[in-house]
This record gives C-alpha cells, structure tokens and sequence, in this order.
C-alpha cells in the first residue's frame, strides 16, 4: 500500500473532472493536485457509452467549457467528437499528466484535528489498495452508476432467442444491419438509437409505455456560422454560449409558467414532422408537462424524419411478455425482433459510490443538504459536481469548479484551513434534483436534499448562479471557516468578508 499528499484531489477523468483540473491550473496553479479515474481512459460518459448515434442532448456552446471554444460546426455533436475534446483540453492544459487511471475511490475519511482526507482506492489494473491525502476532495463522478445501467423486469425474458442488450455496455460485434430491432423506452437514449439504428436496419419500433416531449433543433447553430466568418473562436464563442444560455433559461421559464402553451407550441412542430393523420396526441403527448422531465431533442428532426418514412416506427403499449421471436404487447398486438435493446435507462448512484467518513461518523449523503449545489452540510473542505437538469451539465460545472477555486483562494488569504457547510435552522427540505423522471424517483432517498432558499437552494438558472458563484460572498450563513486546530463555530447573524 503506497500513499502521498496533494492540497485537492479530483475524482473522475470526464467532462466536469477534466474542467475541474484546468480550472485549478489556470486559477490556482501553486496548487498540487491528483485526478483519481475508475476507468482506463479520459472522457466519463463520453468515453463509455459507444452506442450507434450516441451524441449530446445539448448545444455544445453550453455543453463545451468557457475556457475552451468550441469550434467544430456542429452544434448537437456525436460521442466521439465530445471525447476528443475533452481528451484535447487535457492535454492542452497538462491534465493528462494528472491522472491515475484504473484508481477506483471507494472511502474518504475525514480528520479535523490534521485537516486532512484520507482517500482509499483500489486498482483494477494492479489489485493493489492505495491511499492518498488531501486537503481539499473534489468529487465529478457525476451521479450515474456505470458499472449496470436500468433495466425492470421484462416478462417472458427466457423465452427470447434474439439478442438483448443495454445501450450503456454496447456490445462490439453486434451487426443490426438488415434486422428487425425493437428499442424499449423513450428518453434521451431512446430517440437517439432509433434513428442512428434505422439508417441500416430492415425497421427499427421504438416500444414506450408513455410518451416524452420531443424537440427537434439545427444540428447546427445559425448565429455561430455567421460569426465565425467575421470573428475569431475565442470572439464569437461566448456570444454564442449566452445567447443559447438566454434561450433556454427563458424556455424553461415560460415551461413553468404557461405548461400548456409550450405544450401545444411542442405537439404542433412535431405534427408538422410526421405524415398527415399520424396520432401525435397517442405517441408524442406526455401526461406530464414539459420539463417535468428533460426535453429530448433530435437534431434536424431526425426521428421524425426516419418515422415519416418508414424505416421507424413508434408504438405506445406495454409488454404482456416476451416471446421466442419477439413481443407480445397488452393490446395483443406482436413485434418481431430480432434484437431488442432496452433504453429504460440508468441507475443513480451519489459520489460514484464511495463512502465518506467525518471525524469517525459515517456520513449517510441522503440526510445532508447541499449548500449552494455544491457541498454537503456537516462535510468539510468537500465539493461535488451536479450539472443543471434544465441546461447543459458543464454550464454548472464550471460554476462549480471556479467557485471551489475561490474558495481554496480564500483560505489562503484568510489564514483559515476547513470550510464547512452548515445545515439551514428551518424550512422545507426537497429534493436535490427537481424532476419527475423515473431514474431520479428511484433514487431521491440516496441524494443530498436542498432548501427552498439561497445558500442552500441550486435555482435552474445559469445568469443568477453566476452572479452568487462567480461573485457572490464566499462568508455568508452557510458555511464556517476555521483552522485544524480549532472546532467549526456557527457564524454570527452578520458574518464579515
């Protein structure tokens, strides 16, 4: 068992774990510091999930960092173009140097009287357990399991003599070309396979129990190809991230306002999509309004495009129970398959799974709050990365990273060695992540719970959040400052700094 120091520890070698490094380097570059990552290689999600058409459910103006201009023309981009970026920003900023592949973290232990954690992981590629400390843990796991993704109990399973996979583990070999492939379920995953999966496939059915608000948007953006023409990257990027950034934070608003205007404005453009007489209402018209859960967005309409010519199909029904060569649905009605793939999506799983100890008492996350998004009450010198569900991950990660690095700039300046948040005194307590989607209701008693006000509120809207996290005071009611030496102290009514 080996062991070394550094002031901040990274946990995960993707998209928010990568930011994370390169904020460090240009913010705080006095700073030491290690990325720990599970896998063997950079990129997280980007990295993993191999499967046909996998892309971004977000523009990449807002997907991409602040610091790293996106420049390749397509807005909505495919997984192999994101992973090369990322791989690129870490070699760009001397990240990759960073990273210890193959180091899975399984328990951070906290010591007030040293102000330190004590990191235990283990190597997939040596066996062997390590052990690092650090002042500072910075956990971008995100909130996915990646080992298994969702699957429910699927009837009659056994019987089947086709193929069944999970998009998250796709498997190599596997040639869809001229077969009949059912798809089960309707999210993200869902509408992205089915088109990618048509182009080649004799007929692809997407099979969901009830529909999801589908949008379908320019895979490329106007505004960003006119300005490119005229202005460098490093120009026209950040126009282009806050226009975007504008647009969304104002659809949403508008979603939560008036749910059944946007509805009708949703179900009429994608009738606009699909042959005359087709039943929008039965296959694209959720009981839920929109952004109850995600929207899913298709770029250039590419669902619609495959359905509207018949190599895809939707159909909305439940499985009575599967059968040798396919189907069978509670209408009675059959599909035959010859590969069936079940996009019922993820498994949540806080911290990447690792357990965090404080002083001697473990902490259960699911009975902390989360201060400003970000950290968990009780748990000092402690951040964790969770990227907005309403806009694109890396909007809130970049918050995230750049307000870690004001607050280790903080310590500094102050003499002070521990940040802890505080609980709040009163109020409702809800759930972290405000969604209605089945991944997060499985999973709510797992995940840290927020109030209904700042600083321990995470509000969906990038504008306001950049002025409390970019500038916003680091010495409020939310938190309190000391040194090793000396025991966390409630702050008074009218903190100073």
């Amino acid at each position: 068992m080996n062991s070394d120091h550094v002031d901040v520890l990274i946990v995960g070698a993707g998209l928010s774990g990568v930011g994370a490094a390169c904020h460090l380097r240009r913010d705080c570059p006095d700073k030491s510091y290690v990325v720990l990552e599970a896998r063997g290689a950079i990129g997280g999600t980007w990295d993993l999930f191999r499967y046909p058409g996998v892309r971004s459910d977000s523009d990449m103006f807002t997907l991409g960092y602040s610091f790293k201009p996106w420049t390749n023309p397509r807005a909505i981009a495919d997984g192999d173009s994101i992973r090369d970026y990322v791989r690129d920003t870490a070699r760009e900023y001397g990240v990759t140097e960073h990273i210890r592949f193959h180091h899975r973290v399984l328990a951070a232990e906290w010591d007030s009287a040293s102000a330190r954690w004590t990191v235990r992981a283990h190597r997939a590629d040596t066996g062997e357990d390590v052990t690092l400390t650090c002042a500072f843990l910075f956990t971008c796991s995100g909130y996915y399991r990646y080992d298994a993704g969702y699957t429910p109990d699927l009837p009659g399973v056994e019987a089947y003599g086709g193929r069944l996979v999970h998009p998250q583990h796709w498997p190599a070999d596997l040639d869809h070309g001229g077969r009949r492939v059912v798809v089960v379920g309707s999210g993200a995953t869902a509408v992205t396979l089915v088109p990618a999966l048509a182009r080649r496939a004799a007929h692809v059915t997407m099979l969901q129990r009830s529909p999801t608000y589908v949008v379908a948007l320019p895979s490329r953006d106007a505004l960003a190809d006119a300005l490119r023409r005229w202005l460098p990257a490093k120009a026209a990027y950040p126009v282009v991230r806050w226009k975007n950034v504008l647009v969304g934070t104002a659809t949403f608003a508008l979603s939560r306002r008036a749910p059944k205007l946007v509805k009708r404005f949703l179900l009429r453009a994608a009738k606009g999509r699909l042959p005359a007489g087709y039943d929008v209402d039965r296959h694209f018209s959720p009981r839920y309004d929109p952004w109850d859960q995600r929207l899913c967005v298709v770029p250039d309409g590419d669902l619609f495009a495959a359905v509207a010519a018949g190599r895809a199909a939707v159909v909305t029904d439940r499985i009575a129970t599967f059968t040798p060569t396919g189907l069978r649905l509670a209408s009675g009605a059959e599909l035959t398959a010859d590969v069936v793939v079940t996009a019922t999506g993820l498994n949540l799983l806080a911290l990447g799974g690792m357990t965090l100890t404080v002083d001697g008492e473990p902490v259960d996350v699911g009975d902390t709050v989360a201060y400003k998004g970000m950290m968990l009450s009780g748990v000092p010198n402690f951040a964790m990365t969770i990227g907005y569900t309403n806009a694109s991950w890396t909007l809130k990660a970049d918050l995230v990273a750049t307000y870690v690095c004001r607050l280790l700039r903080h310590l500094d300046a102050t003499g002070q060695q521990v940040v802890t948040p505080l609980a709040p005194n009163s109020g409702e307590l809800v759930p972290l992540i405000d969604l209605k989607s089945g991944y997060v209701l499985r999973s709510l008693d797992a995940l840290p719970r927020q109030g209904v006000s700042a600083p321990w509120r995470l509000y969906q809207n990038y504008a306001r959040d950049v002025l409390l996290m970019r500038y916003g005071r680091l010495a409020d009611g939310g938190v309190t400052f000391a040194r090793a030496t000396a025991p966390p102290a409630r702050p008074a009514d009218t903190p100073v700094g």
